[in-house]
């Protein structure tokens, strides 16, 4: 095959990405208002650091940034809830008006008791959530998280690689965007804002 032929098959592939791309997009934005949370939507039940069973159902009724991590994170997990309990703290919200929740992606180490002493050491109250790995596997897939263990050669520890996006949810349960790991701080508080009818 020629090279005019070769420039013509990769037209053709760097279209069709494109075309995938903003089909992405369009489904990422335009939501159907039956979608129920994350970005795929589904049933999840979880035990809760506030005590029960936490479901998709219970994401209705006040605003909510939901954050999937592990008790372990050296770096990103930390970061994540000191700045999402610190733009709470900064606009004057309460845990009434906008939930944090902390679902864990290791829940072979992540016990209810180890959220409680974990999470207790970010000021503001977070509601934390662990279960089985098949009952957080399930939360993950609603949300189209990703995560997996890596293992650390300078530690005794695994780490676990893992989505690190907050999503905000609606006081419908509906999914409202995210905000990205180290995004502005600025924007960020703008997109809370919106979230929170601010």
């Amino acid at each position: 095959m020629g090279n005019t032929g070769l420039a013509r098959i990769r037209l053709i592939l760097w279209g069709l990405v494109v075309i995938v791309g903003i089909a992405a997009t369009v489904l990422y934005l335009v939501r159907p208002p039956e979608r129920p949370l994350g970005l795929f939507g589904g049933n999840f039940a979880l035990e809760a650091t506030t005590g029960g069973t936490f479901t998709q159902a219970d994401l209705k009724g006040t605003p909510s940034l939901i954050f999937f991590g592990y008790t372990y994170c050296p770096d990103v997990c930390p970061t994540t809830l000191a700045e999402s309990t610190g733009w709470r703290q900064a606009l004057g919200l309460t845990p009434d008006d906008l939930r944090i929740i902390f679902v864990t992606v290791d829940p072979e180490r992540d016990t209810l008791e180890a959220l409680q002493s974990y999470l207790s050491g970010f000021g503001e109250p977070v509601i934390g959530l662990t279960g089985t790995e098949t009952q957080v596997e399930e939360a993950k897939k609603a949300f189209g998280v990703f995560s997996e263990k890596v293992e650390d050669d300078s530690s005794t520890e695994y780490l676990v690689s893992h989505t690190a996006s907050l999503f905000m949810i609606d006081a419908d349960g509906r999914f409202d965007g995210t905000i990205a790991y180290g995004e502005a701080t600025a924007t960020a508080l703008d997109k809370v804002r919106k979230l929170t009818n601010l």
